[in-house]
């Protein structure tokens, strides 16, 4: 066994490109994410399996393209996005993160009844051209992982397997998070397929595998032994959003002088609180009164 250091991705094929597999560690990741927002167990959970889906996703993309995973359903959690792009950088946040949710029968944090188990999951390919691209299938049961293995089969025709898991502590810290995914190119026969799911079986609960300490290269030696996996990439995902001062002041302007003269008299300035990871940003009066003199001397 390995020894675990810090969050990991790995993607690798086997059996000649005949399989594609995505592992992530990403307990540090899911941990920060539940800091900054200050997520009770029941959305940290539900926010962790989907960043952790947002990695693994990221992880096909390439270059500079991003795609954003949203899962809009009837429960009370609200929406749950969250972002990823090829180098591992993920974010997200959840509608609603103070909910709390008695356990299920099993004593389980109920994630499917938070989420909802009507509506659907989208998600978009930003290609970096005029348009992205989104593809969508309706929820399955809202514990995530389930709903992504029906939006590949539905949306893109590939059979996958998604597992994804977030283990809480009592005081509602993240013991482990991470996750997988296993797809089968066209071509690959039942014997293949019978050998990953006897596999897939014998590893159970993706959180409780994290959390015996193994690493997201364990579990692939695990998954496709025997069939001479090839690592393609290897890089620790991280919890970034990338929201700016300058950015936000842009998006401020652009709402014109009037709004701005507004916010600065019943106000006393502008707070813009990011959805992606909380933080604020406060820009004083004086700071919107130059701008409202700025664009009013452009309209003169």
């Amino acid at each position: 066994m390995g020894v675990t250091k810090g969050d990991e991705l790995i993607r690798a094929t086997a059996q000649d490109g005949m399989v594609r597999f995505i592992g992530a560690r990403t307990t540090e990741l899911v941990g920060r994410a539940r800091e900054l927002h200050g997520t009770w167990p029941v959305p940290t959970a539900a926010l962790g399996r989907a960043l952790t889906a947002a990695s693994l996703l990221g992880a096909l993309q390439k270059n500079d393209e991003k795609m954003t995973l949203r899962i809009l359903g009837d429960g009370p959690l609200g929406a749950v996005v969250a972002q990823g792009d090829a180098k591992g950088r993920v974010r997200g946040y959840v509608q609603h993160p103070e909910l709390d949710l008695p356990p299920t029968a099993e004593g389980k944090l109920d994630v499917g009844g938070a989420v909802g188990r009507q509506g659907h999951i989208h998600v978009t390919r930003d290609l970096g051209l005029k348009e992205a691209y989104t593809g969508s299938a309706e929820l399955v049961s809202g514990e995530i992982a389930e709903d992504l293995t029906q939006y590949f089969l539905i949306s893109e025709q590939t059979p996958s397997a998604v597992a994804l898991g977030v283990l809480i502590d009592v005081d509602g810290s993240v013991m482990s998070a991470g996750g997988y995914l296993l797809q089968l190119m066209p071509g690959a026969d039942d014997t293949m397929i019978e050998q990953l799911e006897a596999r897939i079986a014998r590893i159970g609960p993706i959180s409780q595998y994290w959390s015996t300490g193994k690493s997201a290269r364990d579990l692939m030696e695990e998954l496709l032994e025997g069939m001479e996996p090839k690592v393609l990439a290897s890089y620790p995902p991280e919890f970034f959003c990338g929201c700016d001062r300058e950015r936000v002041a842009a998006l401020l302007k652009s709402l014109g002088a009037d709004e701005l003269a507004d916010m600065r008299e019943s106000q006393g300035g502008a707070e813009v609180r990011c959805h992606f990871c909380s933080q604020a940003h406060f820009f004083a009066p004086e700071e919107l009164q130059a701008w409202e003199q700025e664009l009013r001397s452009k309209t003169v």
